[in-house]
This record gives C-alpha cells, structure tokens and sequence, in this order.
C-alpha cells in the first residue's frame, strides 16, 4: 500500500523526497515547495491533518529533507481510507493557496470555530477519534 499512497499523492501534486525510490513500508513527501511558495510548512500541514481526523505523520525525520513528512501507512488501512488522505492533504493545500494561516486551530468541521495558533506539543499528541494512517 506506501506505493499506491505515493502514487496517489504525487498524481496529487506532491513531492517525493526521493521520486525514483520504491517505497516498502514507509516513504517520504517534501513540502518545501508549499513553504516557498505558500509560506505554510510541513508541521502546519500535520496539525492541520489533525482537524480532519487523521493522526499526523512524522515532520522532523529525516532531518536532510526540509519540509518533509514521512508518511507509514499500516496494511490494515483500506484504499478507501487511504484515498481519504490524499484528499485530506489535497484539502489542506487547496487551502493553503488562499489562507497562509492553516497551522491554527480550526476543526474541518466548522470553519468558524475561532483560530488560535496550535501548540506543537499539543497538537502532536493523539486525540480521540484520530484515524492512523501516517
């Protein structure tokens, strides 16, 4: 399932950290095209997926690839689930082309909950109901 995911996020506009690498269980997206041109960074992108129900990936590692997410999907996650991601992130960088602020809190639900610039600490934590798919 990383290749489908892969293949999916890059037919999404994504970046592969490293394109011509065969992903076994885990591979890695760049958001530093997103940071360049949108001013929003790979652990706004992670706190983000968290609104939308998804457990956020890891953002730091490895530390030579700016702006990355290392995404790990399990094999119990089904293609629906997985495609849910991908619009999730896509969501999330539609997004970001017209609100550099993505990184504050705001349940995809309701968009006019009020906004407060979210805790790393806090917002890396697990809450409920948060689906695992990175």
């Amino acid at each position: 399932m990383p290749n489908y995911l892969l293949a999916r996020l890059t037919e999404a506009g994504f970046d592969a950290a490293y394109p011509g690498r065969r992903a076994s269980h885990e591979f890695i997206v760049t958001l530093k095209r997103q940071a360049r041109e949108q001013g929003v960074t790979a652990m706004d992108f992670a706190k983000r997926l968290l609104d939308h129900g998804y457990h956020a990936p890891t953002t730091y590692f490895p530390l030579l690839v700016p702006e990355c997410l290392l995404i790990e999907p399990t094999e119990s996650e089904t293609r629906e689930e997985l495609d849910g991601f991908v619009e999730a992130l896509s969501a999330i960088r539609r997004e970001a082309e017209t609100d550099a602020a993505i990184g504050q809190v705001r349940p995809a639900h309701d968009a006019r909950a009020p906004s407060r610039r979210r805790a790393r600490r806090r917002a890396s934590s697990t809450s409920p109901g948060n689906r695992r798919i990175a």
